[in-house]
């Protein structure tokens, strides 16, 4: 097993909803940042990457048919490279909407983890993803909307100028099943689209005393 379907999408663009979109189409385990909480072995594999330090990403996607979601979106140009018959779906949603359910979940964790009580293999991988994401991504400037607005427009280009046109799509869950199942070459399901992990959602667990990969899972 390896991947087939690579995720180069920034997270808060439907990845919860889209990670179960794939596991139904057939391309699941579905890697996420939800496996990583779930898997503590898995936070090595991050803090080599935040270090600089290489990985054999067969080992890190061992088992797993696809990834979406950081910090897997992080390495979306090794991935391609590493498994060159993947298909990439590069998850999109209207950019200040993304800005209002980023700011409102996954950067304001990253600012606040350190004075969260989680067990420690999740605060590792917070202090790993802050690197990924914080510092490699957003360039330490992650609480400033223009610059990070800059940086989910950039991800898109860099996405489409170092591609095929036919291996990449560009998709907001909005448009449902259809764009996503011709990419992919599968029928289209006649259950619903998933739609989960609301920013409301998000914090209504967290703040009910839930762990976060609780939270990751809704």
């Amino acid at each position: 097993m390896e991947l087939q379907v690579i995720g180069s999408g920034f997270g808060r663009t439907g990845t919860a909803s889209l990670k179960r979109a794939l596991e139904t189409l057939g391309f699941g385990p579905c890697h996420h940042m939800e496996e990583v909480f779930a898997n503590p072995p898995q936070v090595a594999h991050w803090q080599a990457v935040a270090a600089g330090r290489p990985v054999d990403w067969r080992e890190v996607f061992a088992g797993y048919r696809s990834q979406i979601d950081w910090p897997g979106a992080h390495v979306w140009r090794e991935l391609a490279a590493a498994f060159p018959r993947a298909k990439v779906v590069h998850s999109v949603r209207p950019e200040e909407s993304w800005w209002k359910s980023f700011d409102g979940t996954i950067g304001t964790l990253l600012r606040t983890h350190q004075d969260l009580p989680l067990p420690p293999h999740m605060r590792d991988m917070f202090d790993a993803a802050r690197k990924i994401i914080g510092d490699g991504t957003f360039g330490g400037r992650m609480a400033d909307k223009e610059a990070a607005l800059a940086a989910y427009r950039r991800r898109t280009e860099e996405v489409l100028a170092a591609l095929p046109k036919d291996r990449v799509l560009v998709f907001d869950v909005a448009e449902g099943w259809a764009p996503l199942c011709a990419f992919l070459g599968v029928p289209v399901p006649a259950e619903p689209f998933p739609s989960v992990n609301s920013t409301e959602a998000f914090w209504q667990k967290v703040k009910g005393g839930k762990s976060l990969d609780e939270t990751a899972r809704h």
